[in-house]
C-alpha cells in the first residue's frame, strides 16, 4: 500500500508539473513512479515517458520505452506509432513507414498513422503514395488541417494546380488564418493565372503573420510583372521593416530600384543583401536587371 501511494503521489506531482508546462521535472517525477514496482508494467505512464522524452529530443529513451509497451502488449497501435515518429525523428523513414503501417494494421483508423507515414513517403519523393495517405487520413479525419495543407502543396508540386486549390481552400475553410496556407493559396492561384484572388492572399498572408519574408516577395512580384514598381518598392520596404535579415527582399528591391533608375539605392541594398548571402556577388554579374550598378562593385565595368 505504501509503494501504490508513492507510486500513485509521484504520478499526480508529475502531471501536475507537466500541466505547468514544467516538462522536465515532469520527466523526473514520472521516472519515480517509473522505478516503483508498478511502474514499469503501466503501459500509460510508458507512454507518457515515451511522448516527453521524444518532446525534449531524448530519442534513445523515448525508443526504449516504446519498445517496453510492445514487450507488454503486442497489440498496443499507439507503440508502434510512436516509435514510427521517434525513427521518422531520427531519419530513418523506411523504418518509420514500416511502424506506421504496423499501427494501422492494428488499427485502420488510425489517423495520424496515415498522415506521418504520406508525410514520409512525401520526403522519399514518392509523392503518389503520399497522396493516397494523405486522402486516407483526411476521411478518416476530415477536418485534418495540415492534412489538407499537405496535400495541397503536393498537388501544386506535380502541377495539378485544380486539386492543389480546391484542397488549399477546404484547409482555410478549417483555419483561415494560417499564415502559410493563405501563402500557398497565394502561389497556387498565380499558377493559375488568378492574379487579383493571389494579390489578395499574400496580402492575407502577411497581416496574418508580418515576419514571413516571403509573402511581401511574391506580391512585391506580382505588382513588379504589372510594371506598377512603386507599389512593388513600398510592399518589399514593408517586408524588410519586419524581416531585416532576410536577403532576397534586398535584391528584389534593387532590381526594381533599378528599373526606376534609383542606382545608389538599388547599390545600398545589393550591399546590404551581399553582406546576408556573399553569393549574390555572382548575380550582379549576370543579372540583366543589375547591369546599370555593376560599375558600384567591379572597376573595370
Amino acid at each position: 500500500m505504501i509503494n501504490d501511494y508513492k507510486y500513485r503521489s509521484y504520478k499526480n506531482i508529475a502531471s501536475m508539473f507537466e500541466e505547468n508546462g514544467e516538462t522536465l521535472k515532469s520527466i523526473s517525477f514520472y521516472e519515480k513512479a517509473y522505478n516503483e514496482s508498478f511502474g514499469k508494467k503501466d503501459v500509460e505512464l510508458l507512454i507518457k515517458l515515451a511522448l516527453l522524452y521524444d518532446e525534449v529530443d531524448e530519442l534513445d529513451k523515448s525508443e526504449n520505452m516504446y519498445n517496453q509497451v510492445i514487450i507488454l502488449n503486442p497489440e498496443e497501435a499507439r507503440a508502434y506509432y510512436g516509435l514510427g515518429t521517434v525513427k521518422d525523428n531520427m531519419g530513418d523513414l523506411a523504418e518509420a513507414i514500416n511502424l506506421y503501417k504496423k499501427a494501422i494494421e492494428i488499427d485502420n483508423d488510425y489517423e495520424k498513422a496515415y498522415f506521418f507515414m504520406a508525410n514520409a513517403y512525401d520526403e522519399l519523393g514518392e509523392k503518389e503514395v503520399a497522396i493516397e495517405n494523405y486522402l486516407k487520413a483526411i476521411e478518416i479525419q476530415p477536418m485534418d488541417f495540415w492534412a489538407h495543407v499537405n496535400l495541397a502543396s503536393i498537388y501544386e508540386e506535380l502541377n495539378n494546380n485544380e486539386e492543389a486549390l480546391e484542397e488549399i481552400e477546404t484547409a482555410l475553410i478549417i483555419n483561415g488564418n494560417n499564415y502559410l496556407a493563405l501563402f500557398n493559396a497565394g502561389v497556387i492561384n498565380k499558377k493559375l493565372g488568378n492574379i487579383p484572388k493571389a494579390k489578395e492572399y499574400y496580402q492575407k498572408s502577411i497581416e496574418s503573420e508580418s515576419f514571413y519574408g516571403y509573402s511581401y516577395l511574391n506580391l512585391a512580384l506580382l505588382y513588379k510583372m504589372e510594371k506598377e514598381y512603386e507599389e512593388a518598392i513600398e510592399i518589399l520596404s514593408n517586408g524588410i521593416k519586419y524581416n531585416p535579415e532576410e536577403c532576397s527582399l534586398y535584391y528584389n528591391r534593387a532590381c526594381i530600384l533599378c528599373n526606376v533608375g534609383r542606382l545608389e539605392e538599388a547599390a545600398e541594398d545589393m550591399r546590404k543583401g551581399i553582406k546576408l548571402y556573399p553569393k549574390f556577388i555572382e548575380y550582379v554579374k549576370r543579372d540583366k536587371e543589375l547591369r546599370t550598378i555593376k560599375k558600384f562593385f567591379f572597376a573595370n565595368d
